[in-house]
Formats: structure tokens, sequence, C-alpha cells
């Protein structure tokens, strides 16, 4: 009987545990396919090496729309987010920029170039930096979910973020939209 009553406390105890530490801090859970439309008054500011040492920085992104997928290696929706902007990218250029943008460390460096070779991408891809894989800051606060993209207008404005998987019919929408709107 007494084990029986130590079982009870100790998944009554388990759930309340449970319960305290999610209704913490912690961000909201963010659901994909979450869509905002939004404009940064100033422009993003980003430093980053792509994995063959060129710059990505909003003046090597100037003057175009440009589509930023943050999407990790291991993470089977990123590969198809990456196939997407491929799409985008041959469809598009010179019209707009894209780029990838790894949240991983750099000693992951191998898996990431596997990972570009395999999908046979011809864009940018650079790894982010720390903050930007936390959430915790960079150019994208509180943007870490993979797959993401974030669009930039040509003055390197964020004007459009998605949460989730966008494939290439919602971005291509997205550039009609924000060019309608004279989005610059």
């Amino acid at each position: 009987m007494k084990a029986a009553a130590f079982a009870v406390r100790t998944v009554i105890v388990a759930c309340v545990m449970a319960l305290a530490c999610s209704c913490g801090g912690a961000a909201p859970p963010v659901e994909d396919g979450t869509t905002l439309v939004k404009t940064r008054p100033e422009p993003v500011r980003f430093a980053y090496r792509t994995l063959d040492d060129k710059p990505l920085t909003p003046a090597t992104l100037a003057g175009r729309f440009t589509l930023i997928a943050l999407g990790a290696t291991y993470d089977l929706p990123s590969q198809a987010q990456a196939r997407f902007l491929t799409g985008l990218s041959r469809n598009h250029t010179p019209r707009i920029n894209v780029a990838l943008l790894i949240l991983e460390p750099e000693e992951n460096r191998p898996l990431v170039e596997a990972f570009v070779q395999a999908l046979r991408l011809e864009y940018p891809v650079a790894f982010a930096d720390q903050p930007t894989i936390t959430g915790q800051g960079g150019p994208f606060p509180g943007l870490h979910h993979v797959p993401s993209i974030v669009i930039l207008d040509r003055e390197g404005r964020e004007v459009w973020r998605h949460l989730g998987l966008a494939d290439d019919k919602t971005l291509e929408k997205a550039l009609r939209d924000l060019e309608g709107a004279g989005a610059r």
C-alpha cells in the first residue's frame, strides 16, 4: 500500500513540475505556417561569410528583393525549402537574391557542405551567428525556427517572414504582393 501511495505522489509531483516548467518565461509555441508581414524601419544589419568565403551582407544584396531562408541540415522541411528556393532563384535571377542561413555550429561544416552539394544549391549558404541560432538576438530576433523565410526589400528592410515550410507558390505570391504594394 505504501508503494502505491508513493507512486501516486510521484506522478502528481511530476505533473505539477511539468506544468510549472511549461508556464515559465519561455516564448509561446509558434505554429508552422505563420506568416508575419511587417516592415522594419531600418535596414537589417548582418555580416556572414559564405561557405566559399564571400561576404553575405546587406551591401552584397542591395537593390533586389532578398529571400533568406533559415534552415538546418538535419531537418527534412529545410531540405524542401532549399529546393523551393533553388527554383525561385533560377526563375527570378537577377530580379531577386536568395541565400540560406544555416542554424548550426561551424563545426558542422563538412555536413553542411555535403548538404549543399547533394541538393545542388547554387546560391550563397552561410552559418548563422550564435545569437541568431538561439533566437536571442542577431539580425532576425526571435526567429530561430527551421525552416523559416525572411524577405528583405531592395533597401534591406525586413518586410515579410514565414515560420515553417513555404512552398514556391507562397513565396511567388509574397513577392508579387510586395512588388504590387510598392515595397522598395
